[in-house]
């Protein structure tokens, strides 16, 4: 899915601002939230500025940082009176790594200011999907096609096919695996136990 080159700019603006706030909110430095996320301080410079697009796993380890949900580090995605109605090919997108090939999703609902948070991933065979991933609140893994390898550490690992599912604390560090050579679509779903702060 590609976005319109304005609403793309917009986007990168919107997560810029929102990294920055939260930034200066933890009483951080540029150079010690790069360090603490793990990233150089002239990408972190290009991210605040709106001139690059952090991936999701980026996003993540920003947000772990910070202290603050990783929602509050994107923009919403609502209409007006908290209506939201989204297009084909519509949503931010989200590579979830910073690696070449990383499998991309987009954000259907949620964001700065809301509880719930969805995105859906069409994940191609062989597409990075980060190593673990870890949040606040509950998220649910529904598998629409294909087969995804579901790990949660000291839990387990299980595997699933369409129409299957899988609730767990988002607390519990977690990572993906695609099961099988023809790739999965996947949607998922994160309830947040606080509302990110909107701030524009």
């Amino acid at each position: 899915m590609l976005q319109h080159p304005e609403v793309a700019a917009d986007v990168r603006a919107a997560v810029g601002r929102a990294v920055r706030r939260a930034r200066e909110a933890a009483g951080l430095s540029m150079r010690a939230l790069a360090r603490a996320g793990g990233m150089s301080q002239p990408f972190l410079s290009q991210v605040e500025k709106g001139e690059t697009s952090p991936s999701l796993s980026s996003l993540y380890r920003l947000a772990h940082a910070l202290g603050v949900p990783p929602s509050q580090l994107m923009p919403a995605v609502a209409a007006p009176r908290g209506v939201s109605v989204l297009r084909q090919g519509d949503g931010q997108e989200l590579a979830v790594s910073d690696v070449p090939g990383a499998a991309r999703g987009r954000l259907l609902s949620g964001g700065a200011g809301h509880l719930l948070e969805v995105v859906e991933y069409d994940i191609e065979p062989g597409a990075d999907l980060g190593d673990w991933f870890e949040s606040d609140g509950e998220m649910t893994v529904y598998v629409m096609g294909g087969e995804l390898e579901v790990t949660l550490e000291h839990e387990g690992s299980w595997r699933l096919g369409a129409g299957e599912a899988i609730s767990h604390p988002a607390g519990i560090r977690h990572r993906w695996a695609v099961a099988g050579d023809t790739g999965a679509r996947v949607l998922l779903s994160v309830a947040h136990t606080h509302p990110a702060v909107a701030r524009r």
